[in-house]
């Protein structure tokens, strides 16, 4: 079901199990390694982009801390070599992700992120070696990012999908179809805001983080703050803008965000997610913030 109202969506959670009995958090990463990786020049609308060029050498190393820590957390890490010309080939999650046998590529906006989506040998490592059966929405008539747009509770088999530039209403019904949802939210992101994933999280579908200012309609957050009483965390600007939504329960108990986020989150909110039993775990990766994404667009969770 896809529902475009709060109130709708209040009311289609109560028919919703609080917990489906399947994994809320991924069993493994795949990580795509900063060759290639550049401020791509091509016209884009990531208003988080900087015009700073890349340190590649220390990009390399950050992104190896960044395989450090996700295996720190018990999580075994496929790494893939990056493409030249593939600018932005190191944010696998807009691009690629999984449910329990089925590998999603996604349809891309801009033609620098479509090569992304045609990689044979991404492919053949999902259908061929790990038996995923394709659903390849990049051969159809719609714009769906993944979880870029698509921000998922896995544990309830919940969507949320904001409408913006990078998902259209054709690739929200995609998606949701693509993902076996039982329920997704479809709503509109303000002007600017090209992902959901840089303004929601939901951590191990136990909790949330969210900028409220960021959705159009300011009932939105509100509904979807319902869903996670007591455990909702509501950013500030100055949060949003270091990308502390964008963070990522990579276990039940571990939270991972940017060295960046981390450092701008206010004591208290620090202080809620700890008390909500997260651990938080940061990463520095500011030279692929310097292209408008961070931490969590680098993982593309496999379930």
């Amino acid at each position: 079901m896809i529902v475009t109202t709060p109130q709708q969506f209040t009311q289609a959670l109560e028919q919703v199990p609080a917990r489906q009995g399947g994994t809320a958090t991924m069993a493994a990463a795949l990580l795509v390694s900063p060759i290639g990786f550049r401020l791509s020049d091509q016209p884009v609308d990531n208003l988080y982009m900087k015009t700073t060029p890349v340190d590649p050498a220390r990009a390399m190393q950050q992104h190896h801390a960044l395989v450090e820590a996700l295996g720190a957390c018990g999580l075994p890490v496929l790494v893939v070599p990056g493409r030249d010309g593939l600018d932005d080939g190191v944010f696998p999650n807009n691009v690629f992700a999984t449910v329990p046998g089925k590998f999603i590529v996604g349809s891309m906006k801009h033609p620098v992120r479509r090569g992304e989506a045609a990689r044979d040998d991404i492919r053949r490592l999902f259908i061929d070696t790990l038996g995923r059966a394709l659903v390849d929405l990049s051969a159809r008539d719609c714009v769906a990012e993944l979880t870029g747009p698509l921000v998922i509770d896995r544990g309830r088999s919940i969507g949320f999908c904001g409408l913006s530039q990078r998902a259209d209403e054709a690739g929200c019904a995609a998606m949701h179809d693509a993902f076996g949802l039982r329920l997704t939210f479809q709503f509109a992101l303000r002007p600017g805001e090209y992902h959901t994933n840089v303004v929601l999280s939901v951590l191990a579908g136990r909790a949330c983080v969210i900028d409220p200012d960021a959705f159009l309609d300011p009932d939105v957050p509100e509904a979807i703050a319902a869903a996670y009483p007591g455990r909702t965390l509501a950013l500030d600007a100055a949060e949003k803008a270091a990308f502390a939504g964008n963070c990522l329960a990579v276990t039940d108990r571990d939270v991972m965000l940017s060295q960046t986020a981390l450092a701008a989150l206010r004591p208290g909110s620090r202080a809620a997610l700890e008390s909500w039993g997260f651990r938080l775990h940061s990463v520095d990766v500011d030279e692929f913030e310097k292209a408008g994404g961070s931490l969590r667009c680098m993982i593309a969770e496999v379930f």
